[in-house]
């Protein structure tokens, strides 16, 4: 088939489908792309708290470490279209980037709209027919071979090759509701059951309602199961009116989610709030600041250890009460207030809803997909790319760049196969 004969159709304007709608044209193709929403990159505008984290600047090792659903399996397609490649591309489409804390690249402007701008900027440059509040009902095989789809409205367009990439059921709003699971499933394909990832975590503990808003820094937060350690991140949280969010906190989710689904586990969140002290140097700093404060009660004596807020549920942590005299405190009461403060422990009794989630973890099982090109296994001519597939990371710019990189390759050899 001839260059100029090839049709590829892109279903999804999210980072991974206006990528592999870019990757397609450029290789010559006409590319159709085939979106629900009013406008594309929905989603991609409110990531990043609405500076859009596009990549991570760590080697292609570190990155596929930070993409604990799957990672290894991107490690064809990033290294073809790696973090450099996505710098590079949005440097030559008037978007300059900056490196941040924990090697996070963001546009030097801290607006996700220009890196959407850029890309559908490319997108009309390459003649890409962008087609939006075009619902895709079902991709169309023939002979076992994809040939087009059918959008809801019951129009067909023909195709050489179709790219899915409709994102997965997080975030329901921006469009992604889980079509493309029903999609895949239809040609053959398993699913694996889509679960919240990057999400807040609701607790038992109704004290969170009383320090809501509240956020901390360079806290270590311990996923425990029945008392054992199963994960642990160091970094921000923040308490809300139902539990736990902030970056620490998602990073955690993912594991959450897992010990949650087992029958009769006990999942609770322990919270170092001094971990860069060891016991025995938390306990000399109590005594200077008793020492400091020697004629005030408890509660007023720990105004420069901890947040106002936090103070009486941590002393209430440590089966002690505000009103006691720091002058009068024992050896005893003072190791009972290292250990709340280092082991501060709140029962997690859910996930917020998967609607709710940055990232939805599941989707289309990465065994049926060539992990080079992003071809189906099953179906000659379907393709994937993005949150639809089995792939998750934690915060940090990975999931942008996972979405970007199988988003390159779908788009090359689904033109390069035709």
């Amino acid at each position: 088939m001839s260059e100029e004969q090839v049709q590829i159709i892109v279903v999804g304007a999210g980072p991974g489908g206006m990528m592999a709608a870019i990757k397609a044209a450029e290789n010559g193709a006409h590319v159709t792309l085939l979106e629900k929403m009013k406008q594309p990159g929905r989603k991609m505008r409110i990531t990043g708290k609405g500076r859009c984290n596009i990549t991570n600047a760590a080697d292609v090792p570190e990155i596929i470490k930070n993409i604990h659903g799957n990672g290894k399996f991107l490690n064809s397609s990033l290294r073809a279209f790696d973090n450099r490649d996505v710098i590079q591309f949005f440097e030559d489409n008037g978007v300059p980037t900056k490196v941040e804390r924990g090697q996070r690249v963001f546009p030097q402007s801290d607006k996700a709209q220009d890196c959407v701008d850029a890309m559908v900027h490319r997108l009309h440059e390459l003649g890409v027919d962008i087609q939006c509040e075009t619902p895709v009902r079902d991709i169309l095989q023939q002979d076992g071979h994809v040939v087009g789809v059918r959008t809801e409205s019951g129009a067909i367009l023909r195709g050489t090759a179709v790219i899915l990439a409709v994102g997965g059921a997080s975030y329901p709003g921006t469009g992604s509701t889980g079509d493309g699971y029903r999609m895949a499933a239809a040609l053959g394909h398993t699913i694996i059951e889509p679960r919240p990832s990057l999400v807040p975590l609701e607790t038992e503990e109704d004290w969170v309602r009383s320090v809501q808003g509240l956020s901390l820094r360079n806290v270590r937060g311990t996923l425990l199961l029945d008392g054992a350690p199963q994960a642990e991140q160091f970094g921000e949280m923040l308490f809300t009116h139902f539990g736990v969010s902030g970056p620490i906190i998602l990073s955690l989710s993912r594991v959450a989610a897992e010990l949650l689904a087992r029958e009769g586990a006990l999942v609770e969140l322990e919270i170092n709030l001094k971990p860069a002290l060891s016991p025995e140097q938390l306990d000399a700093r109590l005594q200077r600041d008793f020492t400091k404060y020697q004629r005030k009660q408890l509660g007023n004596a720990l105004v420069d250890l901890l947040p106002h807020k936090l103070i009486p549920i941590v002393i209430d942590n440590a089966f002690l009460t505000p009103e006691q005299p720091v002058n009068q405190l024992t050896v005893a009461a003072r190791q009972q207030l290292v250990t709340a403060l280092q082991h501060l422990t709140l029962t997690i009794t859910r996930t917020r809803p998967i609607a709710e989630a940055i990232v939805t973890a599941g989707g289309v099982d990465v065994r049926e997909i060539n992990p080079k090109t992003m071809a189906s296994k099953l179906v000659p001519g379907l393709y994937f790319a993005g949150e639809v597939t089995d792939v998750d990371g934690y915060t940090g710019g990975y999931n942008l760049q996972a979405a970007f990189s199988m988003g390159a390759a779908a788009g090359q050899w689904s033109v390069w196969e035709a």
